[in-house]
C-alpha cells in the first residue's frame, strides 16, 4: 500500500530532486499506483494522525503515513526517516529497508 501522503512526497521529489517534468512524474506516479492500492487521505486518517503525532513526536506528514498505515491495517511501515524498530500502538513496525 502507499498513501496519498506519499505519493504527495513522491511528486514533489520527482520534480525537484529528479527534474522531472510534470508529465513524466505522473507517468512514474501511475506506475507505482499500479502496483500499489492508495491508502485515501480521510478524516479518519487525519483524526489518527493528530494524536498520533502528539503521543509519538511524529512531524504533521510523517504522523499522517503512520496513521495511514495503521488505519489500512498494515503492520509494517517502511521508511528511511523514521525510527528503524520502532513499534508504533504495538501494531506498526517502522522499518528502514537501508538498514539491513
Amino acid at each position: 500500500m502507499i498513501s496519498v501522503q506519499v505519493l504527495n512526497e513522491t511528486l514533489a521529489n520527482c520534480l525537484r530532486k529528479a527534474r522531472m517534468s510534470w508529465p513524466e512524474a505522473a507517468e512514474f506516479l501511475a506506475e507505482v499506483q499500479a502496483v500499489c492500492p492508495v491508502c485515501d487521505l480521510t478524516a479518519e486518517v487525519h483524526r489518527v494522525g493528530l494524536a498520533l503525532g502528539a503521543r509519538y513526536g511524529f512531524s504533521a506528514y510523517d504522523a499522517m503515513i503512520v496513521s495511514a498505515a495503521l488505519v489500512n491495517g498494515c503492520d509494517r511501515l517502511l521508511s528511511e526517516d523514521m525510527q528503524d524498530g520502532m513499534l508504533v500502538e504495538g501494531r506498526l513496525r517502522i522499518i528502514d529497508p537501508f538498514q539491513v
